[in-house]
């Protein structure tokens, strides 16, 4: 009954609007002040566990890489040079798209930065070139879904934490789902584009081509480095986070783009974004500490044992479940929230821990395109200026090759098991 009470409340503050870390904390308080055998010394002490984690620290810097890359103009860069490479293919702004946001993908990690940084060149290019709006605007928020699961993604990061998983291995894990993903927005980008020989760009030769290949090379050194580092066993996750903003940080020197302004702009923005989501683990950490209390995860366990003992009926109600959360729940909150609940249920049903993150992140990804939170979709409503009734519409034809994905990940555990067996 108490869990009832308290997820209905969670419920009711999210619909009012309350911002979701004032909305875990509610409730979990109220428990701990009604409950004789708890304290409020206690829930402090639980609260302040949440972030009291080294691997944690790597979030934040992860932020920071990402916002150094959209200040500094290196996804300018990358669209440039992906540009001068295929832009006279047809559909070439299409690819150009996709492959812009995976190389941004290596330093953001987060769909949100992508959208922010590419949304703004990205789409105008399109449209200027003959692109449906939209398809442009589609295309570039489905893109966007890159970030988040490849690495350095900060979900993965927030979610082996908060399971107990290795960083690295869920890294690795995200690798093939991305690729799949790249994969299926090109198929998507040439069927679309196969009867209209006008969305092609001027072909360009030797020097015109190869420098801005040139100059967005060293961009991607970001990724060697903190990638190589972690999967070479050099570095953990968060000194190679640390190491990736200062290589980052001296780039942008050298491109000159390092002003006192954007310094600070990079900072602000970082400690806002980073502020926000510590302050949700925290308060996640003292909801699922009460959850715990309450056998939360034991009773969930017993109610689908009680439906079925299928691990692919278990794979698909899990699958709805999260479409439905992912749409009206921030996914680090959804994350903090259901891997203490869902995790050991689906250990329980024999499937791999990597399989079973890669399905839940890639579920609450999709709630990032999806009404009525998608931040996705306001993000690229704001860069772009176009209201966010046409951004929905445009991303509603990509739903169904991102489902698609999400079922290849969901049913056929070899996309994310076999990199991460071949690398540890």
């Amino acid at each position: 009954m108490t869990i009832i009470w308290m997820v209905l409340a969670l419920l009711i503050l999210l619909v009012l609007r309350v911002p979701v870390a004032i909305a875990l904390l509610v409730p979990s308080l109220i428990y701990v002040l009604l409950d004789p055998t708890a304290s409020l010394q206690l829930a402090a002490q639980q609260t302040l566990s949440g972030v009291n984690s080294f691997p944690l620290l790597a979030v934040p810097l992860f932020i920071m890489l990402g916002n150094i890359a959209n200040v500094s103009g290196i996804s300018d860069r990358l669209f440039n040079a992906t540009t001068a490479l295929i832009g006279h293919v047809r559909g070439s702004l299409g690819y150009v798209n996709v492959a812009t946001s995976f190389g941004f993908a290596w330093m953001s990690g987060a769909a949100i930065s992508d959208a922010a940084a590419l949304g703004r060149v990205q789409v105008p290019a399109m449209t200027k070139r003959g692109y449906g709006e939209g398809f442009s605007v589609g295309l570039t928020a489905s893109s966007s879904l890159i970030a988040p699961i490849l690495p350095p993604s900060i979900p993965a990061i927030i979610y082996a934490v908060t399971a107990g998983l290795s960083v690295g291995a869920l890294f690795v894990a995200g690798v093939l789902p991305a690729l799949l993903l790249v994969a299926v927005l090109c198929l998507v980008v040439w069927w679309s584009t196969r009867k209209d020989d006008g969305l092609r760009l001027a072909a360009v030769r030797g020097r015109e081509r190869w420098l801005p290949v040139l100059s967005a090379l060293p961009a991607l050194g970001a990724a060697v480095v903190v990638l190589g580092g972690i999967l070479g066993g050099f570095f953990t996750p968060t000194e190679a986070a640390g190491i990736g903003v200062l290589y980052m940080l001296a780039l942008s020197a050298c491109y000159r783009t390092l002003t006192r302004a954007n310094l600070t702009r990079i900072v602000s923005s970082t400690v806002e974004t980073g502020g926000a989501v510590l302050l949700i683990v925290c308060a996640a950490a003292l909801f699922g500490w009460v959850l715990a209390r309450e056998r939360a995860p034991q009773l969930a366990a017993e109610t689908i044992f009680s439906l079925t003992s299928s691990p692919i009926i278990f794979l698909i109600l899990l699958n709805l479940l999260l479409i439905v959360v992912g749409a009206v729940l921030e996914p680090t909150a959804a994350i903090l929230i259901l891997v203490p609940v869902l995790a050991p249920v689906a250990t329980q049903f024999g499937l791999d821990p990597l399989h079973i993150a890669m399905v839940i992140i890639f579920n609450l990804m999709l709630g990032l395109l999806t009404p009525p939170v998608g931040l996705v979709l306001f993000v690229l409503s704001s860069v772009t200026e176009i209201p966010v009734s046409r951004v929905i519409r445009g991303v509603v034809p990509f739903y169904v090759p991102l489902l698609f994905v999400l079922l290849i990940v969901t049913f056929f555990p070899f996309f994310t098991t076999w990199l991460p067996g071949l690398v540890h």
